[in-house]
């Protein structure tokens, strides 16, 4: 895989990074927790040929820093438009995977003139349980007091799907590597933003820019069910679903995420 030249841009109290990846109409490419814009790598390359390739690390994620207090989707959403932005850009389409779809969610709600058109991808929309927010915030307090690594390893299980896990442990391993650029107080603060995060079930009826939802038939996390949700509320929106892949099918199937995403992108 390409090593690209770091973007370094001021974004709030945070310095956030990115890389940019081919020519052509861009294309913003928002990976999963706990990665980075490694993630995208493999469909980057595969779509750098026709489109430009926008690849942030999101803040506290990776090469970008994660400020002060909780990563709010508040935050993502102002990062993205900054670097924007930086790469000269008014307008692209959006793509996004799980905390990448969270962000996506607010930044439309912030700056929709800027959304060419919108990939959700193994993500959902309504905001944590009461249930689940207090794992979050658990999970926040644990990776400071005991490290990050038995969260890393607790994350494999519910983040790549059973396919992946028994045949491909080079991604197993290349989504621990990307994990592992995360400090605890990273980990702690992007969890407690997406602890904060609204519901946006409600913003879904807005949606008015070509729209493409992706999910893994393995994901547990998401998967069919939420994705379904998203296509009954987002008018004309195109639902797919990857095989053999769970909450990262970006990562695990990339041929055919970026035979999706370019047929997506043509079509505009």
């Amino acid at each position: 895989m390409q090593s690209l030249v770091p973007q370094h841009v001021k974004s709030g109290d945070a310095e956030i990074v990115y890389r940019v990846l081919g020519e052509g109409p861009s294309v913003i490419l928002l990976h999963p927790f706990p990665a980075n814009h490694e993630f995208w790598l493999p469909v980057a390359e595969a779509l750098g040929a026709r489109y430009r390739m926008i690849l942030p690390d999101l803040r506290g994620h990776g090469d970008s820093g994660v400020g002060e207090g909780p990563a709010t989707m508040e935050k993502h959403a102002a990062d993205i438009a900054r670097v924007m932005d930086d790469a000269g850009i008014t307008r692209a389409s959006l793509i996004g995977v799980s905390i990448g779809g969270y962000a996506l969610f607010e930044f439309w709600r912030r700056h929709r003139g800027r959304v060419a058109a919108l990939g959700l991808c193994n993500t959902k929309a309504p905001a944590d349980s009461a249930e689940a927010r207090n794992g979050r915030l658990q999970a926040a307090n644990d990776a400071l007091e005991r490290g990050t690594e038995p969260f890393f390893q607790s994350m494999i299980p519910r983040l790549l799907g059973k396919t992946t896990r028994e045949t491909r442990p080079d991604l197993v391993e290349g989504a621990l590597r990307m994990m592992r650029k995360m400090s605890p107080e990273d980990v702690a603060q992007v969890q407690r933003g997406m602890a904060e995060r609204l519901d946006s079930v409600d913003t879904l009826k807005t949606i008015n820019v070509s729209t493409l939802l992706v999910t893994g038939d393995e994901d547990i996390l998401t998967g069919v069910n939420e994705a379904e949700l998203m296509r009954q509320h987002i008018s004309g929106s195109q639902l797919r679903v990857i095989a053999k892949a769970g909450h990262y099918s970006p990562w695990e199937q990339p041929e055919e995420v970026g035979k999706l995403l370019r047929q997506f992108l043509e079509r505009g």
